[in-house]
């Protein structure tokens, strides 16, 4: 009895279908198959970009005597549009202020934000805001004015200390003077450019910013040299492109296409030998960059020459520097942080390998 009990058992459970597993193959295909943009879908489209950009900071977003839209995150516009239409020409520029700009994402007003903004983990994990990436390394700095013979911020007790307000500025001025034990007013004003004028005007002692927008400032005052730029770091800044959650492949496209033209000045292609490169070069991570080799671009919905069309569009990540904020801009700014990882001295900027 026992011998055929236990033999009905062995029958039933080799009768037992086996539960089914995917193939490996099936697996990684389903993987494959990302979801569209609706973002890039809209885009193309309606043949433009809509870049939010600042509403005007010497050396990042400002008009020019004719109307015509220039600087370091300008051109970066600029770079996207052409990765995705072939026409660095197709953006609209989008001025929006401090308290707005977050805002005009979330409601479809621009599609990408291209305006000096910090990567902080409350915009990021608390807002939900997806930064594609760091295109300048930033900090946080002092203006004053020569005259008062100041060597660090830590000598301002008790004077007064302009700072915007919806920005990172005002809470990083006051972690600097409380951490230091240091008596201050600050001066809270609505805008950059009213926090400026202020200083101008001496209805402060000191103007707070990020150092690039305190070298930005200082051009525009009467007697620039009369100004100067101490040498204390109140934060880090790394400001970025910044796009609305729930969208990640276009999230994608925003990030590589900022790393080809960073890419670019490290492998040493430049806006007027892109076409040669592709040609000639026999480096495949050139050949891959600009879409010789390989398709990179329709993984993200984009043209095989998604890469080049950037570079060959606004150059590399070097040359849009040197015009807009280094030895050929008003503003002066030395690469420090921003120079490649590879450089002497090296600094943080890294392009990611495309394969």
């Amino acid at each position: 009895m026992a011998a055929l009990l236990l033999a009905g058992a062995c029958s039933r459970q080799a009768a037992a279908p086996a539960p089914e597993t995917p193939a490996p193959e099936a697996a990684t295909t389903e993987a494959g198959h990302l979801p569209q943009s609706p973002i890039l879908r809209a885009v193309k489209q309606r043949g433009r970009l809509n870049c939010g950009v600042h509403q005007g900071l010497v050396g990042f977003a400002y008009t020019d005597n004719r109307g015509q839209w220039r600087g370091f995150d300008a051109d970066f516009c600029r770079a996207l549009a052409a990765a995705i239409l072939g026409d660095g020409d197709a953006v609209r520029f989008v001025p929006v202020s401090a308290g707005d700009r977050f805002k005009a994402l979330n409601d479809g007003r621009i599609d990408v934000l291209w305006r000096n903004s910090s990567w902080t983990m409350t915009r990021d994990a608390g807002e939900g805001f997806i930064f594609a990436g760091i295109n300048y390394y930033d900090g946080q700095g002092f203006l004053v004015r020569r005259s008062l013979n100041l060597s660090s911020a830590t000598e301002l007790n008790g004077a007064r200390v302009c700072v915007q307000s919806n920005s990172t500025a005002e809470a990083n001025a006051d972690d600097f003077f409380r951490s230091r034990g240091v008596d201050y007013r600050p001066v809270v004003l609505t805008t950059e450019e009213a926090a400026r004028d202020a200083y101008a005007r001496e209805d402060c002692d000191a103007f707070s910013a990020d150092i690039s927008a305190l070298a930005a400032a200082r051009t525009t005052l009467t007697n620039p040299q009369e100004h100067a730029i101490l040498s204390d770091v109140a934060s880090k800044e790394p400001l970025g492109p910044v796009v609305k959650a729930g969208d990640e492949r276009w999230a994608s496209v925003v990030r590589w296409t900022l790393n080809a033209v960073i890419l670019a000045e490290e492998l040493g292609v430049t806006r007027e030998n892109a076409e040669a490169q592709a040609k000639d070069s026999r480096d495949p991570r050139v050949r891959r960059l600009l879409g010789v080799e390989g398709d990179y671009g329709a993984m993200l919905g984009l043209p095989k020459t998604w890469g080049a069309n950037a570079v060959r569009a606004t150059g590399n990540y070097g040359q849009i520097f040197d015009r807009n904020l280094g030895p050929q801009s008003p503003l002066k700014l030395e690469r420090g942080l921003n120079a490649q990882w590879n450089a002497q001295p090296p600094g943080l900027i890294y392009g990611l390998p495309i394969r």
